[in-house]
């Protein structure tokens, strides 16, 4: 981030939308919109060309859908097109998106008609490295990700017998705060756990390891 304002830049393919989006974001001092496209392809381009810290991104867009450009933008099975985190935002709640957006290495999913502060915070949020979910799109939604039979091997050698604590902790979608009161450590700890567990597990936020935690075994889906 540049002067400590999160740069952000606006996918989607209604005018009225974006310029809306655009008011709402530059009334905040923290916020910076440093550009608009209007499909998926430009969202890709803009995204290699600006490199924003967020793409605020629609799903159903022409040329190119949201699900797609926020593949490529993640570089999900490829390089990436840009380091920015995905914040994928949609009237459409229902679960194939979400799964699509997740799949996609989105960090976060939220819905057009939530309230604007709270749209502003999922910014925010997403562009600390974080990852949200809307409310209403529940974690049963991550649990139906990867449901199926877990690995044979709940345990991975590659990370100790805490950060496996945290990180089934995390699968439970627990904050640093609550996984620092359960496990009796401090803030600071439990996120240096955290972000040990995303650099080892090459998870791109929080989003990635919920997932993780389920495919490990570590967290059973809810019945």
């Amino acid at each position: 981030m540049s002067s400590g304002r999160i740069r952000v830049l606006l996918a989607d393919d209604q005018p009225l939308v974006r310029s809306g989006l655009r008011v709402l974001m530059e009334d905040t001092a923290d916020l910076e919109v440093v550009g608009e496209a209007a499909n998926g392809a430009e969202a890709v381009r803009l995204a290699a060309e600006l490199a924003p810290d967020v793409v605020v991104m629609d799903i159903r867009m022409p040329e190119m859908d949201g699900i797609e450009a926020t593949r490529r933008i993640t570089g999900t099975g490829a390089a990436p097109a840009s380091p920015a985190r995905v914040l994928v935002l949609t009237t459409f709640d229902e679960d194939e998106y979400v799964y699509g957006a997740l799949r996609a290495g989105a960090s976060g999913f939220a819905v057009k008609d939530m309230a604007l502060d709270d749209l502003l915070a999922a910014v925010r949020v997403v562009a600390a490295g974080d990852a949200l979910i809307a409310p209403g799109v529940t974690r049963r939604l991550i649990a139906d990700f990867v449901s199926g039979p877990p690995p044979a091997a709940a345990r991975v050698p590659a990370i100790t017998e805490r950060e496996q604590e945290v990180l089934t902790l995390v699968g439970r979608g627990r904050s640093n705060g609550e996984i620092a009161q359960d496990l009796f450590i401090s803030v600071a700890t439990a996120k240096s756990h955290v972000a040990r567990l995303l650099t080892k597990l090459d998870a791109r936020d929080r989003v990635q390891l919920v997932i993780k935690a389920y495919e490990m075994g570590l967290v059973t889906p809810p019945r």
